[in-house]
């Protein structure tokens, strides 16, 4: 058995080389730019209203003579002399004649008259050309994960594709004799099969989009088809189940066969002992522990830091946060433990139902916390090591 930590180690030193495409901008949100993106225009492109008003020809007088409109979107412009003014609407194009835009809450109009209040100041109100970016400049870096921010002002730009590093394919293969699909009659010594929907639904909680799930029962050759299958198909495989040493547990067997390299097989943790990561033809592949909270756990902790990699994110395995226990624990282990926990106003609690076949806490938990192994006391308020789990 390896360390938490010596297991954290050799997957960084085995992440597959992140691949790189051109996605079109709606389709790149939570993706990660392979390249850094150059501003292709001026933004804004024109001298710009930045409010409802009027544009002037700034002279020393309080009155100006209304000579036309500007809306957004007009292309026509106006030669404006002092004394004179346009009524002009927030984004819409200033003419360069204009020296400052006057808030509509600020004048008076008679007729064509318009009455401001003071002689306003040069470029009040205008948005000059470029405020915001100009062409050329860098407008987001290599490695910035899209949100709608960003393709927001991707979009403002013009730019409709954009490098991204790919985002890994996902196969899941369930194994087990015993598992029912949910929804059909339960009979007597089966259980519902809920790991590979629960993986699913945190690959798409992750933005991992594109996934796909095997069932098979427990016999070597349908194990291995399964597996062959998803490893010709996908870029990073999940197994759960069958990873342990009984008699009906065929996956080690399968990947033996399959060609499929050993990086680890057991870590010193609980819940997740049985834990197998292996590297095939630059594929990853991960089979989890049967026990759904033991896969759940595995699967935040060393699968979800290894697909982030391969999407071209920088993350890390190692938590980055402490925080204070909202109680006394006494660890009474000779494995590292990661508990299930909620954070509640900045303190965390370790929840009840800590059996890696149990999941009923793990839904209503936030966090991980860690604790090495060993015989000890952890007080009120002392800090401790916290993974989280949900956004």
């Amino acid at each position: 058995m390896i360390t938490v930590s010596e297991a954290f180690s050799i997957l960084k030193n085995n992440i597959p080389t992140p691949q790189e495409e051109n996605s079109a901008l709606l389709e790149a949100r939570k993706k990660t730019l392979s390249q850094s993106i150059l501003s292709p225009i001026h933004m804004p492109p024109f001298r710009q209203s930045a409010m409802d008003g009027y544009a002037v020809g700034i002279h020393d007088k309080l009155t100006y003579q209304i000579i036309g409109e500007i809306k957004a979107g007009d292309a026509e412009s106006f030669i404006l002399k002092p004394g004179q003014a346009v009524k002009i609407f927030t984004g819409a194009p200033v003419p360069d004649t204009a020296q400052a835009m006057i808030p509509i809450e600020k004048v008076t109009v008679t007729q064509s008259v318009l009455t401001v209040q003071s002689v306003p100041k040069l470029e009040d109100n205008i948005r000059p050309i470029g405020e915001q970016i100009k062409k050329g400049e860098l407008a987001l870096e290599k490695g910035t994960e899209l949100d709608a921010a960003a393709i927001g002002f991707l979009a403002a730009l013009g730019i409709t594709t954009v490098p991204v590093f790919k985002k890994p394919s996902v196969g899941i293969v369930v194994t087990g004799n015993e598992l029912l699909t949910p929804g059909t009659p339960l009979t007597y010594g089966k259980v519902y099969e809920s790991n590979g929907i629960m993986l699913e639904a945190a690959l798409m909680d992750a933005f991992f989009q594109e996934v796909a799930r095997y069932t098979v029962k427990d016999d070597f050759e349908s194990t291995k088809n399964a597996l062959q299958t998803s490893i010709e198909k996908h870029d990073v495989i999940l197994v759960s189940g069958g990873i342990s040493v009984g008699d009906y547990d065929f996956v080690a067997q399968a990947l033996q066969e399959l060609e499929v390299k050993t990086l680890f097989h057991k870590v010193n943790q609980k819940p997740g002992k049985p834990l197998f990561a292996g590297k095939v033809n630059e594929k990853m592949i991960f089979a989890l522990p049967g026990n759904p909270a033991a896969c759940l756990t595995c699967f935040y902790v060393y699968v979800l830091p290894t697909l982030k990699r391969i999407s071209g994110q920088i993350t890390q395995y190692e938590a980055r946060n402490s925080l204070p226990l909202e109680h006394h624990l006494s660890v009474n282990n000779s494995r590292a433990q990661f508990l299930k926990a909620k954070i509640t106003n900045g303190k965390v609690a370790i929840l009840s139902h800590q059996a890696s076949s149990m999941l009923n806490t793990f839904s209503t938990a936030n966090a991980l916390v860690y604790v090495v192994d060993g015989n000890y006391d952890l007080k009120e308020n002392e800090l401790v090591t916290v993974y989280g789990v949900k956004n």
